[in-house]
């Protein structure tokens, strides 16, 4: 702390982009207050973390604090319909395309870590980074699904490969964690409702007609859970001596995970932007920063919701429009390529 007790920066929220901002921004030489409290986590919610995420974390000190399965492939098809492609770690020239870990060791690593930066109440500050969540005074946009979330046991049981399988009614995606596979499925609201109560012979009966074979044969789900799906963006992340990351900038839809690992990017180019700034607060600092991660975020939530939207759907015509798309990144390794860095590293100045 400064002589008259104030900081640099009041960060405020301790999930895991506040507590990797606060970490990343105190490397960086500033006098950095965590202010709140880690969010619950009752139930299982997976995490995919991208190369690009696990690049921060080892940055600031938390990545060997995690147990996270790596994955090596990702295999992209439809349901009902044609087309088909594979991203490999060595088409983005990285030793994995991610990492699946449960979100509350997450922000038990993370917290650790941060918990000197911790304080009981808030402290003056020259500049306050928002991290709290869900985006106040944003955009939005709900999509006709949600998300059942679980945990899947399979014969054989999963080893380094993830599964995104889209289907008439939203994507389905199966990733690799510690044997089992972390189950995401955007589907209807009914349907995502009835599949959380449904027995558990039902369940397995339908997720292995809308996955497919290449996973294995679904043997037991645990921890059921639906999520209402929705888009917030903040129409602006910076404000009088403010800034915005995270979920209080974004909220994205769960396809291609790339929710977080957006929001670690944040926390990792404002830290690179402040280091050594006389004054962290001021507007011409914050501009900078909002300059920065302009494309990285515009990029990241126009693709995402892209792939929520444009895949749906159960038509001959629809069917067709996927295969074709799946077909070409299959055929040709450049767009692949892009793709999977793309994905990895967002347009972010790392590694």
């Amino acid at each position: 702390m400064h002589a008259d007790g104030s900081a640099d920066v009041l960060v405020r929220g301790a999930g895991p982009v506040g507590c990797a901002a606060a970490l990343a921004l105190r490397d960086a030489g500033l006098k950095v207050v965590l202010a709140g409290q880690s969010p619950a986590t009752r139930n299982f919610r997976p995490i995919a973390l991208s190369y690009a995420s696990r690049l921060i974390l080892e940055r600031i000190g938390v990545w060997p604090r995690l147990s996270a399965t790596p994955i090596q492939c990702i295999r992209v098809s439809q349901a009902g319909g044609f087309g088909r492609t594979v991203l490999e770690a060595t088409d983005a020239g990285v030793p994995a395309l991610g990492y699946v870990t449960d979100y509350a060791a997450l922000s038990e690593a993370l917290l650790e870590a941060a918990h000197d930066l911790l304080a009981a109440g808030e402290l003056p500050a020259r500049c306050t980074v928002h991290a709290e969540g869900q985006a106040q005074d944003a955009d939005e946009k709900r999509y006709s699904q949600h998300a059942l979330v679980a945990l899947v046991t399979t014969d054989p049981p999963s080893r380094d490969t993830a599964f995104e399988r889209f289907t008439p009614d939203g994507p389905l995606a199966l990733l690799p964690f510690a044997g089992r596979y972390a189950l995401i499925w955007s589907t209807t609201p009914e349907r995502a409702s009835a599949l959380a109560t449904a027995g558990k012979s039902e369940f397995l009966e339908e997720l292995a007609a809308a996955a497919g074979a290449a996973p294995g044969a679904p043997l037991d789900c645990e921890a059921p859970v639906v999520l209402p799906l929705v888009l917030r963006v903040r129409r602006t992340r910076i404000g009088e001596r403010a800034i915005y990351i995270g979920n209080a900038a974004q909220t994205l839809h769960p396809v291609a995970g790339q929710g977080l690992n957006l929001g670690l990017r944040d926390a990792w180019d404002l830290a690179q932007v402040l280091r050594g700034a006389a004054d962290p607060g001021e507007a011409a600092v914050l501009e900078r920063y909002s300059a920065l991660r302009r494309l990285d975020a515009g990029a990241t939530v126009r693709a995402t919701d892209l792939l929520a939207s444009a895949f749906l759907g159960s038509g001959r015509v629809a069917r067709a429009a996927r295969g074709a798309a799946l077909a070409a990144f299959d055929v040709f390794p450049a767009p692949r390529r892009f793709l999977a860095r793309r994905m990895i590293f967002g347009n972010s100045g790392l590694p």
